[in-house]
């Protein structure tokens, strides 16, 4: 298979997965905010074929998850977006320039912190307007959820992309290799 295919082919299966596993793993945490494990996919996408892999797969899953199962329509479709691809895109680009197991520790360690940055910043824009608030509410919620929330989230996703990282390396260069081949 010619490497372009097989890469198109492989987000797409990437982009299943990840839509997957945020219907059948999503959890409700506090207030409106739920866990769901489709960023665990889009980082290890991210670090094995790079960021634009993960952000396909982060806008395509997102995407698929608005128009099925979400109620929170496209504010939360951005919201998943934006919190994806602040994880996963800053690990894969950080990666990229030290593709070892502690280079993947370190952009996940990474790309954690951003996501938590982010996503705190935008809920403090988008918040108001989702929950019907002032600013003053949504600040006030900060610590007490949004914080935790987030740095909850980031933590089990950096954990469990570790995790898998070696296994799923290790599978891909034996696919490299042609030892899944005819």
């Amino acid at each position: 298979m010619k490497d372009k295919t097989r890469r198109t082919v492989i987000t797409g299966m990437l982009c299943a997965l990840a839509y997957t596993t945020a219907v059948v793993g999503r959890v409700p945490m506090v207030l409106f905010l739920k866990y769901d494990p489709k960023d665990v996919v889009i980082a290890t996408g991210g670090l094995l074929f790079g960021p634009l892999t993960a952000l396909a797969t982060a806008v395509t899953a997102s995407l698929l998850e608005m128009l099925t199962v979400s109620e929170n329509g496209i504010l939360g479709c951005c919201m998943n977006i934006i919190s994806s691809c602040s994880f996963a895109c800053t690990a894969a680009i950080i990666h990229q320039k030290r593709r070892t197991i502690r280079g993947a520790a370190l952009s996940l360690l990474c790309g954690w912190g951003c996501m938590v940055a982010v996503m705190l910043f935008w809920n403090y824009l988008i918040a108001p307007v989702y929950m019907g608030c002032s600013r003053e509410a949504v600040l006030e919620l900060m610590l007490p959820a949004f914080l935790p929330f987030n740095l909850m989230k980031g933590g089990l996703n950096m954990a469990v992309t570790m995790l898998l990282y070696r296994p799923v390396t290790k599978l891909a260069a034996r696919w490299d290799r042609g030892v899944f081949h005819n």
